[in-house]
């Protein structure tokens, strides 16, 4: 996460509300032999202070979480490089301007049998984001698959205790300096959306 106070200016709603509509991150644990790290689907309840999210029980954070953990989950959006041409202006430098929100705190393993509704819960948050298709569930599968399925998969929570975002945007450019480099950035960025990374820069 940037150190620098001026991208670090968003409130506690802002990035809950990012973390919740993203709903993907990359989870960080401390493994034994060094970090361990796995991309994962999750859903953040209303109060934002709890994430739910279900692990392949052969992935080795399961295997960690044998005793509840310190973790981090890192949830990323737009971003773009900069050109330092792009600003229109001297003595500029290359760089990169992105979203992050980083979720601290504890992470333990819940009990088989609050899987199926887990499960359920995460698919129903998806699945409305597809209507008017008709959502998937649960119960579309047979009894073996599902059961199958059921056994390859642990449900953890994580308890938040604390978030970080870092709304890297040119907040230390002029608003006009700023605009200059979104346009050019709209049409010839790379990275991911830069498009959206663009118009996040015009609204600072």
């Amino acid at each position: 996460m940037h150190p620098n106070p001026i991208y670090r200016g968003e409130d506690l709603d802002r990035n809950l509300g990012f973390a919740r509509e993203t709903g993907f991150g990359v989870l960080a644990v401390n493994g034994t032999d060094g970090p361990l790290m796995a991309h994962v689907p999750f859903i953040l309840n209303d109060a934002g202070d709890l994430a739910e999210l279900h692990l392949v029980r052969s992935n080795p954070i399961a295997r960690v979480l044998k005793t509840p953990q310190p973790v981090r989950l890192a949830v990323t959006g737009a971003d773009s490089y900069i050109s330092p041409d792009w600003y229109g202006i001297p003595d500029q430098v290359p760089t990169w301007n992105y979203v992050a929100v980083h979720l601290m705190g504890v992470m333990s393993c819940r009990p088989a049998e609050e899987l199926p509704d887990l499960l359920a819960r995460q698919s129903a948050t998806y699945e409305a984001r597809l209507a008017p298709k008709t959502p998937w569930s649960l119960d579309k599968m047979t009894p073996e698959a599902r059961d199958r399925m059921l056994r390859m998969v642990v449900p953890c929570r994580i308890e938040i205790t604390g978030v970080d975002g870092t709304w890297k945007l040119g907040q230390n450019k002029d608003k006009a300096v700023r605009a200059t480099a979104a346009d050019q950035m709209a049409a010839h960025g790379f990275g991911t959306e830069p498009a959206v990374m663009a118009a996040l820069m015009r609204g600072v």
